[in-house]
């Protein structure tokens, strides 16, 4: 079945969290952590900028830093922007993509790179 992946740009708050009606579920304390999310999506991204490829490492600091901050993260994965499978060390462009929990609310989040 052919698909075509067309993307959007993701609005946000001025802080940084993507905009979603789910975001109303998270208590004012989580509402406070949850821009968390996107930081980590911005490090992984420099980090990829500045020519980093070991992208293992990279997500699972990633990930460590979103659950030591109370998020249960489901998955956070770099790849291709084109195909969404893995990406190899000669990409120069890639997608970053999470979805954790944060108390009762599953957030997501994404975000383009090229570099």
């Amino acid at each position: 079945m052919p698909l075509r992946i067309v993307g959007n740009p993701t609005r946000r708050e001025p802080d940084g969290l993507a905009m979603s009606s789910r975001n109303q579920y998270l208590s004012p304390e989580e509402r406070q952590l949850a821009p968390s999310l996107h930081r980590a999506l911005s490090a992984v991204a420099q980090r990829l900028k500045a020519g980093e490829r070991d992208f293992d490492a990279l997500t699972a600091e990633a990930r460590r830093m979103l659950d030591r901050q109370g998020f249960k993260t489901q998955y956070l994965v770099v790849r291709d922007p084109d195909t969404l499978g893995m990406p190899s060390v000669d990409n120069s462009a890639w997608v970053i993509l999470v979805a954790a929990h944060l108390g009762r609310t599953r957030l997501i989040d994404n975000l383009e790179v090229s570099g």
